[in-house]
């Protein structure tokens, strides 16, 4: 019989196996001026009405004080051709100052990326502890859809659709 213990690398190889698109999410740094995000799968929607989205951060991620304190973010869902951007918001935040910065265009209150396949600015109305996360659950005040092939993630590496 195969080992079932559950240890958080066997959590995380099993949930690699669950396709998922590519999101960013955006908050304002304290000053209110400078994006600050996160490449997330963490990501789904919740109810149409009223529209609610949720997004799950770690507790020991940069965006997650500042979440809490914004209490306001953005989702961008990328494009296949934004894999970079991917890229950008997965490396700590050292090398990322060193990188180009995305197209960030204003959504409602939020700031997203620009060219994304679909984009919300939200406005978290609960938050749930849940481990060593916490449960965003934003309405969703404004939406822009985009256009073209999304970006996915497998097994812990970008992918697209055949």
């Amino acid at each position: 019989m195969p080992n079932t213990e559950v240890t958080s690398e066997l959590f995380r190889t099993a949930w690699s196996n669950f396709a998922t698109g590519v999101t960013v999410i955006t908050t304002l740094e304290a000053e209110g001026t400078d994006v600050h995000g996160m490449t997330a799968n963490g990501v789904a929607s919740i109810s149409l009405e009223p529209p609610l989205a949720m997004v799950t951060i770690g507790h020991d991620r940069n965006t997650f004080p500042l979440m809490m304190k914004n209490q306001r973010f953005g989702i961008s869902v990328l494009t296949r051709e934004q894999r970079g951007v991917a890229r950008h918001f997965s490396v700590p935040e050292e090398i990322r100052k060193t990188l180009p910065t995305p197209p960030y265009e204003e959504l409602g209150e939020s700031m997203v990326i620009g060219g994304s396949l679909a984009t919300m600015d939200c406005r978290v109305v609960r938050t749930v502890q849940a481990g060593d996360h916490t449960i965003f659950l934003a309405e969703v005040e404004h939406i822009k859809i985009g256009y073209g092939h999304p970006l996915i993630f497998y097994q812990s590496h970008f992918a697209e659709l055949a």
